[in-house]
């Protein structure tokens, strides 16, 4: 799948919205350490990223490859400030029209417009892979996600009150999110 727009950044800058490339490994690399180190609300620690450069380099090169998936960068200034990506949830029958998204931001990057532009990009992406529901988990504490995920048409579905345990033990809940993609919006 391919995808490519450029967005003006308040800041005066211009972000690349783009598929990413095999090209892109230690970037996207780099940027995934950095982002899992800057906040409690993604899935993993810095220090439990094992990805290898070529590891890294086949995954891209699968997204860009494939039809239904995609893995996006944002790039300012020839750095990636963000990746974010929709994947299928399962190729059976049942469960082929569900594709789950995530997205990480540099801190650097945050409040420009980045995460609204990533977001949009992939759902326009999941749409045009065919696509019926987007799906995500955000940790219920992380309110401006919350926000950017409700103005951008998601719905609350569900809540899971221990879906993430902190290494100081702590119970991070998930907010379970849906957005129907078809055009009627029926169920």
């Amino acid at each position: 799948m391919n995808y490519h727009k450029t967005l003006p950044l308040p800041n005066g800058h211009s972000c690349v919205i783009r598929s990413g490339r095999a090209e892109d490994a230690p970037g996207v690399l780099r940027n995934f350490v950095l982002t899992h180190g800057e906040t409690d609300f993604l899935t993993t620690y810095p220090d439990e990223i094992h990805f290898t450069l070529e590891q890294e380099q086949d995954y891209l090169r699968t997204k860009a490859e494939s039809p239904r998936e995609i893995e996006l960068v944002a790039e300012v200034d020839g750095e990636i400030a963000g990746t974010a990506g929709v994947d299928s949830l399962r190729a059976a029958e049942k469960t082929r029209h569900r594709a789950s998204f995530g997205i990480s931001i540099a801190k650097a990057w945050w409040g420009l417009g980045i995460g609204r532009a990533l977001t949009e990009a992939c759902i326009e992406c999941a749409r045009a892979a065919g696509y019926l529901q987007l799906e995500l988990e955000v940790v219920a504490d992380n309110a401006r996600a919350l926000a950017l995920y409700r103005r951008a048409g998601f719905v609350e579905y569900g809540r899971n009150p221990r879906g993430f345990r902190t290494r100081q033990g702590q119970w991070q809940e998930n907010v379970l999110m849906r957005l129907d993609l078809e055009e009627s919006g029926d169920e």
